[in-house]
């Protein structure tokens, strides 16, 4: 794992599909640890045993989902939290404990904000840290391409219509918020994360709607 800022770890990367790389990222918490995301990476599991464990696993939308799931369950006994749209999906692998379906706060400082489009239950999170700054996971909502640009989830062919004019609206709501650094779930470029100067993040979003409605 690769320690990319001071409460935060990036798992080593994995590529489920030709050309798409993801990570996921273990937050480290006195109240207990947080995974975002999912890992088949049975190494890296065992590396999150050795920083305080998993007490809390949030995938971002059905994509993620996996055996790991009840792995890290087993070992950790971390709870699961999933957005109610995707209850089926989940259940394949695990039913979620912690189900959720409208903006709240969760666990004290883990901001849950449901964007559908990519998937029915697409979610980001925002997690306030301790140390001063703002993370946004962003999973498939929005992703991170080849030149460093910020692209929305929508994949033609399995996306529809209806899709489309949801995920502009979920990015409409990401643009308001004001990220210090934002992780994607899926990336195609060099990494999956973006550091956000102040007042860069509106831009990025900017263009990723229009790609999305061009």
């Amino acid at each position: 794992m690769r320690h990319v800022q001071p409460d935060l770890w990036e798992t080593d990367v994995e590529s489920p599909f030709a050309g798409l790389t993801v990570h996921a990222y273990l937050l480290t918490r006195d109240e207990g640890n947080v995974l975002f995301y999912n890992t088949g990476h049975r190494h890296e599991i065992d590396r999150m045993a050795e920083l305080g464990g998993v007490a809390y696993q949030y995938p971002s939308h059905r994509d993620e989902l996996g055996a790991t799931l009840e792995t890290i369950h087993q070992r950790f006994g971390a709870k699961l939290g999933g957005h109610r749209a995707e209850l089926d999906d989940f259940a394949r692998y695990r039913t979620p404990e912690i189900l959720f379906e409208r903006r709240e706060m969760h666990l004290g400082n883990v901001e849950v904000i449901p964007t559908p489009g990519h998937s029915p239950g697409s979610t980001c999170f925002l997690v306030h840290s301790p140390h001063g700054k703002r993370y946004l996971f962003t999973g498939d909502t929005l992703y991170r391409g080849e030149q460093g640009d910020w692209r929305a989830g929508f994949i033609p062919g399995h996306n529809d219509e209806k899709d489309r004019e949801q995920l502009a609206e979920s990015l409409r709501l990401l643009r308001e918020l004001e990220p210090d650094v934002v992780f994607g779930s899926a990336f195609l470029g060099d990494t999956g994360f973006q550091e956000m100067p102040p007042g860069d993040w509106p831009g990025h979003v900017d263009s990723a709607l229009e790609r999305l409605l061009g």
